[in-house]
């Protein structure tokens, strides 16, 4: 497995939310990012997790609920890659795809866009 401190591995997390775009970044409402070191044991390959209300199913109902959370699993990331530079583009894409959860789009147009 390759080696990577917590404290780098959240910094590319950071990283790959700086690259969002500004104006999609200014849309996001109510969420918050964590790494956890592992997945749930149900799905230990489980790279990312978005967990809380779509943007596109939030209606007037919407008011004081706990923020949305996009998890980052650092354990399984750093399995699934061979070396650093395929770490930071994992997370990126993982990013990426948790951020796009949170604006409603689904598993298969993130397939078809690249961001499976």
């Amino acid at each position: 497995m390759l080696e990577m401190t917590r404290e780098e591995f959240e910094e590319l997390v950071a990283e790959a939310l700086d690259r969002i775009p500004p104006e999609l970044t200014r849309l996001m409402d109510n969420v918050a990012v964590f790494v956890e070191d592992e997945p749930p044991a149900g799905d230990p390959e489980l790279l990312g997790l978005y967990e809380g209300t779509p943007l596109t199913e939030r209606g007037e109902w919407y008011a004081g609920v706990l923020p949305d959370r996009i998890t980052v699993f650092r354990g399984p990331t750093l399995r699934f890659c061979g070396s650093r530079e395929e770490v930071v583009e994992e997370v990126e894409i993982t990013v990426v795809h948790e951020v796009a959860h949170h604006f409603g789009i689904d598993d298969a147009r993130l397939h078809a866009l690249g961001y499976g």
